[in-house]
């Protein structure tokens, strides 16, 4: 089958635009220029004085963040936020995921073993308010990294105790023992990827990679920790259709996920799978509508929103809603029920479904970028 190819085509139900970042060459031989990517996917060169001393200070300390290695688009607003994201356990992934420009290996289990102190003291020294830890995946190993992830949470803790630590794992095989390691060091968010939707799993993630895995991954978590949240994401444009996104967020609420992202891909390099569409920002708040109204204590939908997306604001707005929230959240639930598809959703929030809404027709009707992103 070609690289993310939809068996049904004619089912996608909104935003249409081919791959818009394909290598191919034309009949006449040359390279097809770039689609230019819409106008909401376009932000400033990341700066700022919080921004430039973080970075400075990575550096110094020789150390690297996912944040800067993704080139995430939010770098600077997350940063000047006080959030960041570090991995640890090498920068060498045991599996190759078709949408993920880490790079892929046997580390033959080598890790370095002074690595948990050396990322507790150097976090600690940067005063973030949140860290996103997260993982290669590692079945080199017996437990898949998953003492050392614990270890790494510990050692910041004991140097700052009151940051907030969201630990962004990988799925360890299944194996529950593993979770619970992870889990006893206490982190206040347990997050795994489910990434895509159920049909799309076994031709964008990694052979070893499977979609009700990963769901049990989330659901035992929260059942051996109740008291802690738990967290998921899915990324949009590869390939999947809006009602496969609305069934992937029902099941990912039936686990007892807590807080849940979704966010356009974007194809890293050529070799990785194309972008299929980009999704409007008008049907991303019909995502987030959708999301509140099956329960979710908070949802960050949005072109730009990663999985680690103002992860501190996500935390503290699922803990504390304010009641204009709550208020907004009963409103939306009440107008989507079981049964509605997305389509009816996406038109009850003003997006067309007839493959218009990748390119409006005018600006207007766009979201201002504003509310995707700070100035």
């Amino acid at each position: 089958m070609s690289e993310a190819s939809d068996p049904n085509p004619s089912s996608r139900a909104s935003s249409g635009a081919g791959d818009a970042s394909s290598s191919s060459r034309s009949s006449s031989g040359k390279k097809p220029r770039r689609e230019r990517k819409p106008d909401w996917l376009k932000v400033r060169a990341p700066g700022g004085e919080a921004y430039k001393r973080i970075k400075e200070t990575l550096r110094k300390l020789d150390l690297y963040t996912v944040c800067e290695e993704a080139r995430c688009p939010n770098v600077a607003e997350c940063w000047s936020q006080g959030t960041a994201t570090i991995m640890v356990l090498g920068h060498t992934c045991t599996r190759g995921c078709r949408f993920c420009a880490v790079t892929t290996g046997n580390p033959r289990g080598a890790v370095d073993p002074r690595e948990p102190e050396h990322v507790g003291k150097a976090l600690a020294s940067l005063g973030l308010k949140y860290v996103v830890m997260t993982m290669v995946d590692r079945d080199d190993m017996l437990d898949g990294g998953a003492s050392h992830l614990a270890a790494t949470v510990r050692a910041l803790r004991r140097r700052q105790p009151d940051i907030l630590i969201e630990t962004l794992a990988g799925d360890f095989n299944g194996r529950h023992p593993d979770i619970d390691v992870v889990l006893a060091a206490a982190p206040d968010v347990f997050a795994h990827n489910v990434e895509v939707p159920r049909r799309m799993t076994p031709l964008i993630r990694d052979a070893r990679c499977d979609y009700d895995l990963s769901l049990d991954v989330l659901r035992y978590a929260k059942s051996a920790a109740p008291e802690r949240f738990t967290k998921s994401s899915i990324m949009v444009g590869i390939g999947e259709t809006d009602d496969e996104v609305f069934e992937t967020m029902g099941d990912l609420k039936d686990t007892g996920v807590d807080i849940v992202t979704l966010g356009q891909y974007l194809r890293p390099t050529p070799k990785h799978a194309p972008v299929d569409r980009y999704v409007h920002p008008d049907v991303f708040a019909a995502y987030e509508a959708h999301g509140y109204s099956l329960g979710f204590r908070f949802v960050a939908s949005g072109p730009l929103v990663r999985s680690s997306y103002h992860a501190a604001e996500a935390f503290v707005e699922s803990d504390h809603r304010t009641p204009s929230r709550q208020a907004t959240a009963a409103e939306e639930s009440s107008d989507f029920g079981p049964g509605v598809s997305a389509a009816e959703v996406i038109a009850a929030a003003g997006a067309s479904v007839d493959g218009s809404a990748c390119a409006p027709e005018s600006t207007e009707q766009l979201i201002p970028l504003s509310r995707l992103t700070r100035s």
